[in-house]
């Protein structure tokens, strides 16, 4: 698949789509899946459904159009708890954090080696509709915990003093990033972090210990993911406080929880109205490592409404194509997308991947040049586990490969995504 913009989307962007049309998404967008999205998506298995289709059906549909090059995000809990005791990640680079990773070595170079994730096997599953007893059972728990959100317990914690009511969402944004780094109460911030995890007593203390040594430092300073993390639960509270967001629908609290993700994409897209209101206040310029260069980019907010249009017109531009260039198979004939900036995706592909329309057309392989190619990659595979002594400052900068198994369906849609 191509290594498109890196993309968060939520359900409502993913059910919109047509499996064609996700066959487009899939090839042209590198997918930060979010844990939240399979969460979402097995609790389907206990939501009646409008169109009285079989729970089943409707997780196995969504399964289907799910990005089968996309990877998984590890979860913002154990971020913030690995980020606070003091094993740190990249951040603002607007790319996923991959758990799984094996620092490799051959004889001509140091690697990583990315083992499958759980969560690609399940898609697999649910495609099929199977389902694991535990799978449902956690289905049934996660239904009952959203129905526990109590937001109108939230409106009176952050409902202010009379006259006193934030304007608009800015105002909440605004409030919330000044009560995490506000001085005076960084110890009562880091335990309200700390609660917000469910972080165990001994965990706790090997935090508030570390903390203490560095000399108490503001959240942002001590762990910038987490204090992401607690700005956006605060913007929630605020606003919820001072009706900027209603409290009728619980689930508005799990839609909000997206944007937890923000630093590990450049483009977020869903059909959620709270979305489109609220998450351009978290967009932010950072740096992205792109084909070794590094450039400064702002992330960007897509309507799932806007999405769709562009991949109905990919799917029909390439649908155009005559029967023995569409029979060579996706990946053959659209690496890239059409150079033509009326679509979407090739402006997203200029402003995130600028250097893209240098890359010289490649012929197809010599039978000669095929076969040094499979033997470097059968070197990679071979390639033998580091000690974390020997792997050092090893990441996906300074790796000489990172390689990655994955399963790519013969055909998806009416598309035939590899050769023959």
């Amino acid at each position: 698949m191509s290594l498109g913009p890196i993309t968060i989307f939520d359900k409502s962007a993913l059910q919109a789509l047509s499996l064609d049309e996700a066959v487009w998404f899939d090839n042209f967008y590198l997918a930060n899946i979010t844990p939240l999205f399979f969460v979402e998506t097995l609790a389907d298995l206990e939501k009646i459904d409008a169109k009285r289709r079989a729970p089943e059906q409707v997780v196995g549909n969504l399964a289907a159009k799910t990005p089968v090059g996309g990877v998984p995000n590890v979860h913002h809990g154990s971020l913030c708890a690995a980020e606070m005791l003091g094993h740190g990640f990249k951040m603002g680079l607007g790319r996923p954090v991959v758990a799984g990773g094996q620092p490799v070595a051959t004889s001509l170079q140091r690697g990583i080696m990315l083992q499958p994730a759980p969560e690609a096997e399940a898609l697999e599953r649910w495609q099929r509709a199977e389902f694991l007893e535990t799978e449902r059972f956690f289905a049934r728990k996660w239904r009952r915990a959203l129905s526990g959100i109590d937001l109108q317990a939230i409106y009176e914690r952050y409902r202010p003093a009379p006259g006193a009511r934030l304007p608009d969402l800015s105002a909440a944004k605004e409030i919330a990033e000044h009560m995490v780094r506000q001085d005076g109460h960084r110890l009562a911030t880091l335990k309200l972090a700390m609660d917000s995890i469910a972080a165990p007593a001994a965990l706790r203390r090997a935090i508030v210990a570390r903390w203490k040594t560095l000399g108490g430092p503001a959240l942002p300073d001590f762990a910038p993911f987490t204090a992401h993390v607690m700005t956006v639960d605060l913007f929630f509270n605020l606003a919820i406080g001072s009706d900027l967001i209603g409290r009728e629908r619980a689930s508005n609290k799990v839609d909000l929880a997206y944007l937890y993700y923000l630093p590990f994409c450049m483009v977020f897209v869903s059909n959620d109205r709270l979305h489109e209101r609220c998450v351009p206040y978290f967009l932010t310029e950072h740096k992205a490592i792109v084909d070794r260069h590094e450039l400064t980019v702002r992330q960007e907010f897509v309507s799932g409404r806007d999405l769709k249009t562009d991949l109905a017109k990919l799917d029909a531009h390439y649908s155009a194509l005559p029967a023995a260039v569409r029979d060579r198979g996706v990946m053959a004939f659209a690496k890239d997308p059409p150079p033509d900036t009326d679509f979407l995706v090739t402006r997203l592909w200029d402003r995130f991947l600028p250097k893209w329309r240098e890359n010289p057309t490649l012929e197809p392989l010599s039978p000669e040049m095929h076969s040094k190619m499979l033997e470097a990659v059968k070197e990679m595979e071979r390639a033998q586990p580091l000690t974390a002594e020997a792997a050092g400052d090893l990441d996906a900068d300074t790796a000489g490969f990172i390689m990655r198994r994955m399963r790519v369906p013969a055909r998806r849609g009416k598309w035939r995504i590899v050769r023959p």
